[in-house]
């Protein structure tokens, strides 16, 4: 069997609802650990995304896999500290469409340095981030709302190639 064809695309209003369902999996937020107080408030997921689709500092898209919806990656924050994030449904893990979706969304984002985070014992994400070029660059502690608890993260970053800029541009002129 082949892999699928991973590609992004704008986020359309009828994402949302498969977005909210793919967020709802307590196996999927307890292994992102560092997600919203309460994922099963309709109400406030609804107004976190019209917040990201009002908001043109931030990238965010819909990831297909053969066409399907499967998710969603992005990146946000401001200037100088822009986070990665991703969310694959579940029933999609262990067939490299994180990694492929990140890969398009940094092929998207010329942008660097780009940072994300992650709890310490998601291998998964970790394996996702160092694949596409992230490394470590530290180690946070903070309430995770998904566990109820403190929870280890990793901190990492991609940098810019060496000799490039932030918007890939040669620093040498």
């Amino acid at each position: 069997m082949s892999a699928p064809e991973v590609t992004l695309r704008e986020v359309r209003g009828s994402d949302l609802p498969l977005f909210y369902v793919y967020m709802c999996d307590p196996e999927s937020v307890r292994t992102a650990a560092f997600t919203s107080e309460d994922p099963t408030d309709r109400a406030a997921f609804d107004a976190h995304w019209r917040r990201l689709l009002a908001d043109r500092t931030i990238v965010i898209r819909t990831v297909l896999a053969d066409g399907a919806v499967v998710g969603n990656a992005g990146v946000y924050g401001p200037e100088g500290d822009r986070q990665v994030t991703y969310w694959i449904d579940r029933a999609h893990w262990g067939r490299g469409l994180a990694t492929a979706a990140l890969r398009a969304l940094l092929d998207a984002v010329p942008e660097r340095p780009l940072h994300a985070r992650a709890a310490a014992d998601n291998t998964g994400s970790r394996r996702v981030l160092e694949k596409c070029g992230f490394t470590v660059t530290g180690e946070d502690r903070g309430f995770a709302h998904a566990r109820g608890e403190l929870t280890d993260e990793l901190l990492f970053t991609l940098e810019p190639p060496a000799g490039r800029t932030d918007e890939g541009r040669s620093a040498t002129r």
